[in-house]
């Protein structure tokens, strides 16, 4: 099964888009196709059955105008040139709303000659033209759907104004079709800006990079690239590709990618030329394409080529997310399924009303007409699309993929988070904790001896504690150890400034000494084992030195974006852990977790979520990888980190782009609103609905009224969703 992104010129009306994928989907070979009413269309289909260019050529039938091509699976791009014009497109993408405003400025002057002394037949001609300009694009739709068999909404507008026109009420006619074309054009003005939000992500990469070849430089093409060279960028210049610093020292300003408000200092890393997974460096060696680079000049070994770098794979998977629909839009359209035969027989029915009621056939005919205008969903079907299409787009700018419609709304529903804990919560790799000296030693002696001899250990302990402790020592002179020996189970020893030196557990020193190890100490170890910490024991000759402590500490922002939350509504966070209780225990009570799950192997993790979610809704964050089977089990899967990180972007429901926690109550606060957002738009489009059927059944208001509350609550819907453009936590 192979997957192909189409974008389109068009900005396609939510039943627009529906009758494409109707017609791409009977497409023998299809398997899938959806649409996002911004002109995405995502396609999965069978190669054995059809060619990629068989489907193109489809699309181009249908009257739509390719953009890009994008087929994932090889990585494949191409564009169309095709820029043709004609009497519909007169004035480019915004033709649509000049002929709305020309059709509105001829109402209006057949409007005011109407009640001047003007011969009869001015206003009438201004009616007119106003009505052609007005109904074009309702009139090239109608026809469309006509002759594929279907009656749409735009078919009824049409017939609606032709009837009143018939009847001889040309300025409700040529009302209904302005603020009919009216709408449509705020409409595609409210996709066109919600898709720029998102198209000013192809923006942000530059489009020519500075290469080293034999110690020249050279200016190619980005798509050139290839993994492996080394680019030059300049200060306050974009980053051209994703890869590995290799020389220089600047702050990169990473908010396009990660979200993150506040630069990055990048610096080379040490074993550059071994380098080979963007995903497998800290953050201080990465970067990627689309980033602002600082102060000062920088040059990066390319890990990753155009088509492959994040911001390519970010690119994709918003505009694949804009064609995921969510449950509401779901329900709005099977609810249109039987709403719109059900308003076709309701019409019918008011046209022979004359037969039972004392009225003219031209009475019963114009009040079926107002009902029908009354009664046209219109608003409800732009209603939830523009909203998702704008959230999705504002998280994008963030630093949050959210992929569709189902999580944006299920997100903010959710009453409970499980965290996975290294990596997630705590900073996934061990660090100095503690330094105590005992009896006559010094601080600074004890941790002299402790770096000395684990600098020449491999082990992740042994690394936390140099780095830590010559932090700590600054640049001081230290005595180099040698003869390294690890003892199994229980630490290891080495010659240090014509001493030996024992770091490890309790056992290796009661074989050592043949005696229990000091009380001092081991009440000392066993406070800080119960806080979660690794302790050690550092021995030098006959005498104990001290106690040194490493651990996975939690992260700067773990602390307040879990008080966030709860601040938030989050009534538990749960922390899901291989480590011990005690450990688990120990963490929960230091940051705010509520619910601390210990000695959990993967499969727990599962039933775990399993178990929460008989209680609720519960979303699960973790890198995407490890915790990927309980995130698929989640209702929302959230992934850590994932702008370096393949798997992440993959399995998650939502991606927070950045390693970082921060964006998380962000992306809970504005799920919220969307769901307010479109519960409001639901109201206001079938409240709208309630309000004008019973009126203009009744006789109580004519075509003009219906004409602009119908319209009014369209535009009041797109308003309202683009709010979210705006939406700040």
């Amino acid at each position: 099964m192979n997957k192909l992104q189409v974008e389109i010129r068009e900005n396609l009306h939510p039943r627009q888009a529906r009758r494409v994928e109707q017609i791409l989907s009977k497409k023998n070979g299809i398997r899938y196709a959806s649409i996002s009413s911004s002109g995405v269309i995502h396609v999965e289909w069978d190669t054995n059955q059809m060619a990629q260019l068989d489907i193109i050529n489809f699309i181009k039938k249908l009257d739509l105008h390719i953009i890009t091509v994008k087929n994932t699976d090889e990585h494949s791009h191409q564009k169309d040139s095709d820029h043709s014009h004609s009497f519909l497109h007169l004035f480019g993408e915004n033709t649509g709303l000049y002929y709305s405003l020309i059709s509105g400025v001829c109402w209006i002057l057949g409007i005011t000659f109407s009640f001047t002394a003007t011969p009869e037949y001015i206003a009438t001609t201004l009616f007119i033209i106003g009505a052609i300009f007005g109904g074009i694009f309702t009139f090239s739709t109608a026809g469309k759907d006509l002759l594929r068999g279907k009656f749409e909404i735009d078919f009824l507008m049409l017939f609606a104004a032709i009837g009143a026109a018939i009847l001889g009420h040309w300025g409700e006619s040529a009302l209904l079709l302005f603020l009919f074309s009216l709408g449509h054009a705020l409409e595609h003005y409210a996709m066109k800006r919600a898709r720029k939000s998102i198209s000013a992500l192809s923006d942000l990469a530059p489009p020519m990079a500075l290469v080293k070849y034999n110690g020249e430089l050279k200016e190619i093409h980005i798509e050139e690239l290839k993994v492996g060279d080394i680019i030059v960028v300049k200060p306050n210049s974009k980053i051209a590709a994703d890869g590995v610093v290799i020389n220089g020292t600047s702050p990169v300003n990473q908010a396009s990618i990660t979200g993150e408000s506040m630069p990055v200092t990048k610096h080379p890393s040490l074993n550059w030329q071994n380098e080979i997974e963007i995903k497998k460096l800290r953050p201080e060696h990465q970067v990627f394409a689309g980033t602002i680079n600082g102060n000062g000049a920088l040059e990066i070994k390319v890990l990753r080529e155009t088509k492959d770098s994040t911001l390519s794979r970010l690119i994709y998977l918003v505009k694949e997310a804009e064609t995921q629909k969510s449950p509401t839009q779901h329900l709005t359209d099977k609810f249109e399924k039987y709403y719109v035969p059900s308003v076709l027989v309701l019409v019918i029915i008011l046209l022979f009303a004359f037969l039972l009621v004392d009225e003219t056939f031209e009475q019963s005919f114009y009040r079926a007409m107002s009902v029908l205008i009354a009664a046209s969903p219109c608003a409800l079907a732009i209603s939830t699309p523009s909203a998702v299409l704008a959230g999705i787009a504002r998280a994008a700018r963030q630093g949050v993929l959210i992929k569709g419609g189902r999580p944006l709304e299920d997100l903010g529903e959710i009453n409970a988070i499980a965290f996975d804990k290294t990596g997630t919560l705590t900073e996934g790799r061990p660090t100095l904790t503690h330094a105590i000296p005992f009896g006559a030693t010094t601080k600074e002696h004890l941790l002299k001896v402790a770096v000395s001899v684990e600098a020449l250990s491999d082990h992740p302990l042994a690394e936390a504690i140099v780095v830590g402790g010559r932090k700590e020592l600054g640049d001081i002179d230290i005595p180099v150890a040698e003869n390294l020996k690890a003892l199994i189970a229980r630490g290891i020893q080495a010659d240090w400034s014509g001493s030996l030196i024992h770091i490890g557990n309790r056992r290796l020193f009661e074989e050592l000494t043949g005696a229990p190890v000091p009380e001092e100490i081991n009440l000392q170890m066993s406070e800080l084992e119960s806080g979660g910490h690794t302790a050690m024991i550092v021995h030098q000759d006959d005498a104990y030195l001290g106690i040194i402590s490493a651990m996975d500490v939690a992260r700067p922002e773990a602390i307040p974006t879990l008080a966030a939350l709860k601040k938030m509504g989050i009534k538990r966070m749960i922390m899901l852990t291989g480590d011990n209780q005690l450990v688990a225990n120990a963490i929960a009570k230091n940051i705010g977790i509520t619910d601390p799950m210990g000695s959990l192997l993967p499969e727990d993790k599962v039933t775990a979520i399993e178990q929460l979610q008989e209680q609720g809704s519960v979303a699960m964050v973790g890198d995407g990888v490890n915790d990927a089977p309980a995130m698929a089990k989640s209702t929302v899967g959230i992934a850590m980190g994932a702008a370096g990180s393949d798997v992440a972007l993959e399995t998650a429901d939502i991606a927070l782009m950045a390693d970082k926690l921060d964006n998380l109550p962000f992306a809970i606060g504005l799920s919220r609103k969307a769901n307010r957002i479109i519960k409001q738009n639901l109201i206001i489009s079938l409240g709208m609905v309630v309000i004008l059927v019973p009126l203009t059944i009744m006789g109580t208001i004519a075509i003009g009224p219906a004409v602009v509350g119908h319209e009014g609550s369209t535009v009041i819907v797109v308003l309202n969703a683009l709010r979210l453009l705006k939406y700040d936590a």
